[in-house]
């Protein structure tokens, strides 16, 4: 039997249409390419979408064919995001600080049919552009009179000109959910990027869960600055959320520096913003030295990588801002967990609370997780059993575009690479990468422990753990550090501050002082060029 309940398509379009007729005059503000904030509304954002829609119709493309952008957070990407996905085409956003030879790679598997930039990527897209034979239009993302009248590039038209003269309304076909919306590229793999392929049905329901009390807690009272890009796993789903709920969305394009972001916080009136920790770390940085403080902002998600303690103490105790640790991948599209108190845990001391603040939180609907050993057997969630960590769920990637690199899963889990304990309240916790952590003497010492101890340290600014060779103990960690400008410390000083804090086995053998560590291109930090970097190096106890 079954239930006598309307069959609907859950489809991205529904999105923006909800957005237009219930939250109409929400705003969508943008720092643009030009320096200058524009404004418009989800009525706005929706009329154009329809235009991007008509446009791509005028074009021919079929259902599923590719549009690929290179672009800041703003609204014309978003716009795209619904135009695109909504006429039954395929969003393919794409990042603009992978190498120009990556991009062509990446287009010319995606077989993108057109390529929309924003002129900050002009250079990168002349660098390119000859390589992609699949791409039939090019489209800058500006106004007609900014566009240059020699560019190099075939069949380049301005944004503006391609929509303007588009109708505004438009009947959005009635899809099949399960048909393909968006295409991200993971950057944490080897050997070639691999494409995880969305479909409407996993976007809408990872908007739903990510909107939830327990995770972002999004809300029509809401104004949310997405730091973490839009060609970045989607902004890990923001733009989809704020549309479900109208929050106010507020983008600041390519200006990230922390002056900018603390500006356009305090204008616009932020309550939630999310990013990576490198991005906050510059708005502290703004931030402390002038005693500024925030008016509106009452809570943030940083993912990407791990959150150092100090970074979260620093914003609780000094600027009470909630900091909600995340964490998920390309192939979760993106999110898996968020770390958010249970009711029973508001009653333990505060240094309890931090201890499970720290973690990268629980499950949210949808997903499902376990930890196992090296041989595949389940492990106990007990919060000391570390393993190899797989999860499944509903817009979790079950293959790679075009197969690329095989069938990932292992008996219907995907395993993500990431080594973690999982206790009993389900707070999940990333110990390393199953690539990263440093085996000595047959135990694991997590890097990420490592890195937060010399991050607390006053005179740090950014600290990445690797192993080195060793003759007895198969692998030492050591730690390579930059130092906060105008401050100072020495080897002894920083290998003496982690006395205490970890077992001694557990102390890094060395200090590497750098002038900067190596940052991909989604913000994480590259061990691997890091690893290159220091082929030569030698321990101590071996020079």
């Amino acid at each position: 039997m079954f239930g006598l309940m309307q069959q609907q398509s859950l489809l991205i379009s529904s999105l923006i249409e909800f957005a237009d007729r219930h939250h109409g005059d929400g705003e969508v503000v943008s720092r643009r390419v030009e320096g200058d904030i524009h404004r418009t509304t989800w009525s706005g954002v929706a009329r154009r979408a329809r235009q991007v829609a008509h446009a791509l119709d005028g074009l021919h493309l079929g259902l599923s064919d590719r549009v690929g952008t290179l672009a800041w957070n703003g609204y014309r990407h978003l716009e795209l995001y619904f135009g695109v996905s909504g006429s039954g085409r395929v969003l393919h956003t794409i990042n603009p600080r992978l190498h120009p030879e990556q991009i062509a790679w990446i287009v010319n598997h995606a077989e993108d049919q057109v390529l929309c930039f924003d002129m900050t990527f002009l250079p990168l897209v002349q660098a390119f552009q000859a390589k992609c034979p699949t791409v039939r239009q090019w489209v800058a993302l500006c106004d007609s009179d900014k566009l240059p009248t020699d560019t190099g590039i075939p069949n380049l038209i301005s944004y503006e000109a391609w929509i303007g003269g588009q109708p505004t309304d438009y009947n959005w076909p009635q899809l099949d959910e399960n048909t393909a919306s968006s295409l991200c590229y993971t950057s944490g793999t080897t050997g070639n990027p691999k494409g995880a392929l969305y479909s409407h049905r996993s976007t809408i329901l990872h908007a739903y869960a990510s909107a939830l009390p327990d995770v972002m807690g999004v809300s029509a009272r809401d104004a949310i600055l997405p730091v973490v890009p839009m060609f970045h796993v989607n902004a890990w789903g923001i733009p989809y959320s704020a549309a479900m709920t109208g929050a106010k969305l507020v983008f600041p394009g390519p200006a990230l520096d922390g002056k900018s972001v603390y500006e356009l916080i305090e204008a616009e009136g932020v309550t939630f913003a999310a990013g990576v920790p490198t991005v906050w770390q510059m708005l502290l940085g703004h931030m402390m030295p002038t005693g500024l403080k925030f008016s509106t902002l009452k809570r943030t998600v940083i993912g990407g990588s791990a959150c150092p303690p100090a970074m979260i103490d620093a914003f609780r105790e000094d600027y009470g801002v909630d900091v909600l640790h995340a964490w998920g991948m390309t192939e979760l599209s993106p999110l898996g967990t968020l770390c958010t108190l249970k009711n029973k845990h508001l009653k333990l001391p505060a240094a309890e609370q931090m201890r499970l603040r720290l973690k990268q939180g629980r499950c949210i609907y949808g997903i499902d997780m376990k930890i196992v050993d090296p041989n595949g057997q389940e492990l106990p969630h007990d919060g000391k059993s570390a393993g190899d960590l797989l999860v499944k769920g509903p817009w979790v990637v079950a293959s790679y575009f075009k197969h690329e690199g095989g069938d990932p899963l292992v008996d219907g889990w995907f395993p993500t690479g990431d080594v973690a304990t999982i206790d009993a309240d389900g707070f999940m916790q990333i110990t390393d990468r199953s690539k990263d952590v440093v085996k000595s003497g047959g135990e694991w010492i997590s890097s990420i422990d490592v890195e937060n101890i010399a991050m607390a340290h006053p005179a740090v600014a950014m600290a990445a753990c690797i192993g080195v060779k060793h003759p007895k103990w198969d692998e030492r960690p050591i730690v390579c550090v930059v130092k906060k400008p105008g401050a100072d410390v020495t080897r002894e000083e920083l290998l003496s501050f982690y006395e205490g804090r970890t077992a001694k086995w557990q102390i890094p053998d060395d200090v590497v002082f750098m002038d900067a560590i190596p940052i991909g291109a989604t913000g994480k930090m590259l061990k691997t060029r890091l690893r290159d970097q220091l082929a030569d190096y030698t321990l101590p106890d071996q020079r």
